[in-house]
């Protein structure tokens, strides 16, 4: 697998972050909390190799028969020489770079016996705005959070109607249940259900869809949260930018996922939509996105315990490649 040129954390050492030009490393590594520069690193100097004060044992560099100045690796953090690295005092062989040494043109090895950092085996988790992704267990917390409020809304306000929708087909079901229990599979003579039913399921759907609809859609246009994603610790945001969704975005993302409460109707086709939505980000990949985020353009980031809110700390630039698909 080949990755796009970027910043990235380094494997070999998770604390910074190094270029990697789509082959190998290049450049020094800067600490991982640090925001990278926008393209690749500067190209290093050539570090200076110390030269030993002349004398009877050391002559001066550039004599003849005196050896010239170690090669540096180019690589921070690494020796400038390995054991049995030509052009070493007492060693065979021109002074000059390793075979493979990085910066040398197709060459991305590293010396004889080094480790070299691989991605293990998959592309490195995106990082939207700096913040990791949220997990499918925080996000599914907080929608049965939003989802418990949302029921005790319903409860207060459409608690009349539920009542009468059921006094209205209870006669029916009794029945229905009698029969069941004593093996009777007839249907005649079954008590019709009241005309009213009917008419009272699509109010209680359209009152429990306004509920919600006003319960989510307004907090998550200005903070990207409900109550339930307050307690779990996570935020929606947009994809393209770290600021509030706005009442459309919020819109889009909600109706997804909340107006198939009016299809529970149809002999609960609204519940399965629903489902297929609620599992979706378990299989995608690698926003972990669900149908609703899709839409929106949103992702759903984890956010840092104790630390200051991200949509008030400042930002220097746009955030760096690699972090931010």
């Amino acid at each position: 697998m080949s990755l796009e040129p970027g910043w990235y954390v380094d494997p070999a050492d998770p604390e910074t972050r190094r270029w990697w030009d789509g082959e190998g490393w290049i450049g020094a590594p800067i600490p991982v909390d640090v925001t990278p520069p926008d393209g690749p690193p500067p190209a290093e100097p050539e570090p200076a190799a110390a030269t030993p004060a002349p004398g009877p044992d050391r002559p001066v560099s550039g004599a003849a028969g005196s050896p010239g100045p170690l090669p540096t690796s180019g690589v921070p953090g690494q020796p400038s020489h390995w054991p049995g690295q030509p052009g070493q005092p007492g060693q065979p062989g021109p002074a000059g770079p390793w075979p493979g040494q990085p910066g040398q043109p197709g060459q991305q090895a590293s010396p004889p016996g080094w480790p070299y950092p691989q991605w293990p085996g998959r592309t490195p988790v995106p990082r939207p705005h700096g913040l990791p992704l949220a997990s499918y267990g925080a996000r599914l917390v907080a929608r049965l959070i939003d989802l418990g409020v949302v029921f005790l809304l319903n409860a207060l306000v459409n608690g009349w109607f539920v009542w009468r929708y059921i006094e209205a087909i209870s006669p029916y079901l009794r029945e229905t249940m009698r029969r069941a229990v004593n093996g009777d599979t007839s249907t005649e003579g079954l008590p019709q259900i009241d005309d009213q039913a009917g008419g009272l399921q699509v109010v209680i759907l359209l009152i429990a869809t306004a509920l919600w609809f006003a319960y989510e859609v307004p907090s998550m246009a200005a903070r990207g949260q409900t109550f339930g994603k307050r307690v779990a610790g996570v935020r929606a945001l947009p994809i393209e930018a770290d600021q509030p969704l706005g009442f459309g975005r919020a819109f889009r993302r909600w109706s997804t996922l909340g107006m198939p409460t009016l299809l529970w109707y149809c002999c609960g086709l609204g519940l399965v939509l629903q489902f297929v939505d609620a599992v979706s980000p378990l299989f995608d990949q690698p926003l972990r996105q669900a149908l609703h985020d899709k839409r929106a353009q949103t992702v759903v980031v984890q956010l840092p315990r104790n630390r200051s809110d991200p949509r008030t700390a400042p930002h220097d630039r746009a955030d760096p490649p690699g972090d931010t698909p």
